[in-house]
């Protein structure tokens, strides 16, 4: 008895994927966290200009609001810090020597300093620490180190207020140049923003670096002349080579602190500043901001997987 035998119907072929993108782009359909173009990042990211803002301003009003003092430690804070380093560096190791008006040189770089640091400090962990926020909303994840970086702007500026009291009590005048404060404090936010967003992405990646960075900070603070004066280091230490001196004053951190002391402090003359000092100042700005957001808008559709 002959048996026929029945070959099962082929399954049909899979779409292929341009077919698949034919009837997505023909239903409105995108792919659900994809990467805009940098024009339209930008656009969204002015669009939630307001969240930025409210977002830091929240950050900053619950970060001591367990304690008793509440957001009198804004202040102390860094004026701790310039008491303790005061101590250590001022006194004991003797580097208020040959610096006028010590005390208002010293809280203003500690001040300028600590914008740095907690603007650095925050931004990596913006992603990573905030998991849940990137996850369960859609928007631009430049939001978040920005507004950090915004929230380490509004405690300076609460800071400044100490600062001007102390300026006045050790007999700096109020001077025109206190306007240069503006604009010196614009370029700092533009790094300090592009630094972060660095950082961000680098913490979303490597959480471990969180733990770092303290260490990283704390030896970028020794080098920036915040306790001490470059010039007279460098005129104890006349053996340096040639290149030790110009390498310092051009460090971002020292640039910016050097800034606002020549902006606050009439004893702070030009001559101690380093040649094209702005010109510097403005590029540090535009290669960390340009180059820190590019960066972090790279990898902006793998925030918060995994």
């Amino acid at each position: 008895m002959s048996q026929v035998l029945h070959t099962p119907p082929s399954a049909p072929a899979p779409p292929v994927e341009a077919d698949l993108a034919a009837l997505a782009a023909r239903h409105g359909l995108a792919v659900s966290g994809a990467r805009p173009t940098l024009p339209e990042y930008i656009r969204q990211l002015w669009a939630r200009r307001h969240f930025i803002s409210a977002f830091s301003t929240a950050k900053l009003t619950a970060q001591y609001s367990q304690a008793k003092l509440g957001q009198v430690w804004q202040v102390m804070n860094p004026l701790l810090n310039a008491a303790v380093y005061f101590f250590i560096f001022g006194l004991l190791l003797g580097t208020k020597k040959g610096v006028p008006d010590y005390v208002p040189f010293l809280v203003t770089g500690v001040f300028v300093w600590t914008f740095t640091q907690s603007s650095i400090l925050a931004g990596t962990r913006a992603i990573s620490g905030n998991l849940g926020l990137v996850r369960a909303l859609h928007f631009p994840r430049a939001a978040l180190p920005i507004s950090f970086c915004l929230q380490q702007l509004q405690q300076l500026l609460f800071s400044m207020c100490a600062l001007v009291v102390i300026l006045l009590c050790f007999g700096v005048p109020v001077a025109v140049s206190w306007v240069l404060v503006i604009p010196a404090l614009t370029l700092q936010f533009v790094f300090n923003a592009g630094v972060s967003m660095i950082m961000a992405r680098l913490g979303a990646e490597t959480p471990d670096i969180a733990q770092l960075m303290p260490f990283v900070l704390r030896t970028w603070m020794y080098v920036s002349g915040v306790m001490w004066s470059i010039e007279q280091l460098a005129g104890k230490h006349s053996d340096w080579p040639s290149w030790v001196v110009p390498v310092l004053q051009a460090n971002p951190a020292a640039v910016y602190i050097d800034l606002m002391r020549f902006a606050l402090i009439d004893s702070f003359h030009a001559g101690q500043l380093p040649a094209h000092v702005w010109l510097i100042a403005t590029g540090w700005a535009l290669l960390a901001g340009i180059g820190g957001f590019i960066y972090f808008w790279k990898a902006e559709e793998t925030y918060g997987r995994g």
